[in-house]
C-alpha cells in the first residue's frame, strides 16, 4: 500500500511540474512575440557580486552596483516588491518598485519565476531590519528557467536525484558549493606545497597499450586507427619514473585513474590521484612529504590541524606514529609474524583464525601477512599512522629491505581506519623487476585479472639506469573527504559514476 501511495504522490508531482513548466513555456513565447527573448542576450556587464557588496558594506553604501543570478524567493506587495538571488558568492535582496522601473517593466519583473536568471542594476542600501539590499532601478531577465527548482521549504534531499543532477544539487544546498570550493582549495594547496620543494607538475596519457602500475581491473577500450585494444589507466607511476630516468629529478602530477572494480562509498571507477617522485630519496623522506602535505593542508584550508572526521577526533600534526606492519599485528593480536618462517605455517595460522584466503596463488607467508593486518590492524589505526615494510608478494614495484629480502620499503598510511597514501622506495634493479613482472603474467593467466602485466619498456627504461628514488601516490578524493567531514566519495566528486535510470 505504501508503495502505491508513493508512487502515486510522484505521478501527482510530475503532472504537477509538467503543468508548471507549460506556463513557463507559455511565458517564454509571450516575450518571443514580443521580441524580448532572454536566450538572445549574449553577455551582461555585472559589477560586483552578493559576497563583495555584503563584505564591504561601507563601501558601497548608497553606490550604484549591478549585480546578476538567479532568482530564489519574491514578494509581491503590490506597487513595490522583494525578491532575493544568489549568485556565485551568495545570495542579496532587492527591492524593486514600480516607481523605479515604470510599469510595463514591473508588469514583466512580476511575471518572472523562481530559478529565472536576471540582472539588477541599482544602489545599496539597508532596509529597516538592517538587511543589505540593492535598490533597483533596472531588471533585465538574462535567461529563463523553464523547469522549477525543488519545493523550497524541503529542498533537494534525495542522495542519488542530487549526485545525478548536481546542478541543481549546488543551487538548492548551499553546503555542497562549499565542499567543491575547500576541494579546490586543497589541490591547489598541494601543489604550492610540491612546487616550494623543486617538484615538476607533467601530464602522463590516460590512454596506455596496457596496463600498470598498480594491481587492479583495467578498463579496456579499442582505437580503431590503430586497430589494438589499449587500456585506461590505473595508475601514473610507470610513466612518472620513466621521466626520472630521463633525468627530472622531482615530478608529479593530479590526474585521473580508472578501475574497473565495484562502488561503495569510498571507491568510484575513475578518481583523482596525487602520485609524486623524487631522485635520490627513499620512503622515509616520502613519510615527511605526507605528513607535510596533510597537516600544512589541514593548516591553510581549515585553520587547523585538529579536525572531526566522522565523530572521531583526530590531529594530523606531524610526528604521526611509524610501525611496521608485522610489529602493528603484534600489537593488536599477539601474533609474531617474525616468529613464523614458512609458508605452511602462515596458512596454518590463518586457517586456525577463520581468515578465508581468495585462491591458491594467496598461501604464502606474505599474503598471509597481508590478510592479517586487514582483518585485525586497519580498524585500530584513528590516529595517522605509517605502517611499513610489506611483504614482497604485495609490492611488486618497491625496493625490498637490506634487513628482510621477504619484505620491502613500502608504507601506508592510515588515518580514521582508512588508506590514505602508498609509498616506496622504488625498485630500480631491472632484473629483479622483470621477475616480479613475471610472476605477476603468471597470476593473471592464473586468472587474477587484477595482477599486472609485462611491461618491456619500463624494464629497459630501468636498464637505462633509475637512480634510487622515493615514490608516493595519495587519493585526492579520499583527502577531501577527510577535510571535508564527507562520509560518501561520491559528496566529493562533482559528476559520480551512476547507473542509467534506464
Amino acid at each position: 500500500m505504501q508503495e502505491t501511495n508513493n508512487k502515486t504522490e510522484n505521478q501527482e508531482q510530475e503532472l504537477d511540474i509538467n503543468h508548471l513548466m507549460q506556463i513557463r513555456r507559455e511565458k517564454l513565447e509571450e516575450m518571443q512575440k514580443e521580441n524580448k527573448d532572454p536566450f538572445e542576450i549574449t553577455k551582461f556587464n555585472r559589477t560586483n557580486t552578493a559576497g563583495e557588496i555584503k563584505a564591504n558594506y561601507e563601501k558601497f553604501e548608497q553606490k550604484d552596483v549591478t549585480v546578476a543570478g538567479r532568482i530564489m524567493a519574491k514578494r509581491i506587495m503590490g506597487k513595490a516588491s522583494f525578491c532575493t538571488i544568489q549568485d556565485c558568492d551568495e545570495k542579496i535582496q532587492s527591492y524593486v518598485s514600480i516607481n523605479d522601473l515604470g510599469e510595463e517593466s514591473y508588469k514583466a519583473f512580476k511575471t518572472f519565476d523562481i530559478g529565472d536568471i536576471i540582472g539588477i542594476t541599482g544602489f545599496v542600501f539597508k532596509t529597516r531590519t538592517e538587511e543589505i539590499s540593492v535598490h533597483a532601478k533596472e531588471v533585465t531577465l538574462l535567461s529563463k528557467s523553464l523547469r522549477p527548482l525543488p519545493e523550497k521549504f524541503h529542498g533537494l534531499k534525495d542522495t542519488d536525484l542530487r549526485y545525478r543532477q548536481r546542478y541543481t544539487d549546488l543551487i538548492m544546498n548551499p553546503e555542497v558549493k562549499e565542499t567543491f570550493l575547500t576541494r579546490s582549495k586543497i589541490i591547489s594547496n598541494i601543489r604550492k606545497i610540491l612546487e616550494e620543494k623543486g617538484y615538476l607538475e607533467v601530464e602522463t596519457p590516460i590512454l596506455n597499450t596496457i596496463s600498470g602500475g598498480a594491481t587492479a581491473r583495467p578498463f579496456i577500450t579499442h582505437h580503431n586507427s590503430l586497430n589494438i585494444n589499449m587500456y585506461l589507466r590505473i595508475a601514473l607511476e610507470l610513466n612518472l619514473k620513466r621521466l626520472i630516468v630521463g633525468g627530472f629529478d622531482k615530478v608529479y602530477e593530479i590526474g585521473r585513474v580508472f578501475r574497473n572494480e565495484g562502488m561503495d562509498i569510498r571507491h568510484n571507477p575513475e578518481f583523482t590521484m596525487l602520485e609524486l617522485y623524487a631522485a635520490y630519496e627513499d620512503y622515509h623522506d616520502m613519510m615527511n612529504i605526507t605528513e607535510e602535505l596533510f597537516s600544512r593542508t589541514a593548516m591553510d584550508v581549515l585553520g587547523t590541524t585538529k579536525i572531526n572526521y566522522q565523530g572521531q577526533e583526530i590531529d594530523l600534526a606531524p610526528g604521526w606514529k611509524r610501525i611496521t606492519m608485522i610489529d602493528s599485528i603484534k600489537e593488536v593480536t599477539g601474533i609474531d609474524f617474525n616468529q613464523i618462517q614458512t609458508d605452511e605455517e602462515a596458512v596454518k595460522l590463518a586457517k586456525e583464525r577463520k581468515i578465508e584466503i581468495p585462491d591458491k596463488t594467496k598461501e604464502t607467508r606474505g599474503d598471509i601477512i597481508s590478510l592479517f593486518f586487514d582483518e585485525y590492524v586497519e580498524k585500530t589505526l584513528v590516529q595517522p599512522t605509517f605502517i611499513y615494510d610489506y611483504p614482497v608478494e604485495i609490492s611488486p614495484l618497491a625496493k625490498k629491505s637490506v634487513k628482510d629480502k621477504r619484505m620491502t620499503e613500502r608504507f601506508e598510511v592510515f588515518i580514521g581506519g582508512r588508506e590514505y597514501g602508498n609509498a616506496f622506495s622504488e625498485l630500480n634493479d631491472p632484473i629483479d623487476q622483470y621477475e616480479r613482472f613475471k610472476k605477476q603474467v603468471e597470476a593473471r593467466e592464473a586468472g587474477d585479472e587484477e595482477a599486472g602485466m609485462m611491461d618491456e619498456d619500463y624494464i629497459q627504461a630501468l636498464e637505462i639506469g633509475l637512480p634510487p628514488t622515493g615514490g608516493l601516490g595519495i587519493g585526492i578524493d579520499r583527502f577531501v573527504m577527510l577535510l571535508t567531514d564527507s562520509t560518501s566519495i561520491r559528496d566529493v566528486l562533482l559528476f559520480p559514476t551512476m547507473k542509467p535510470l534506464n
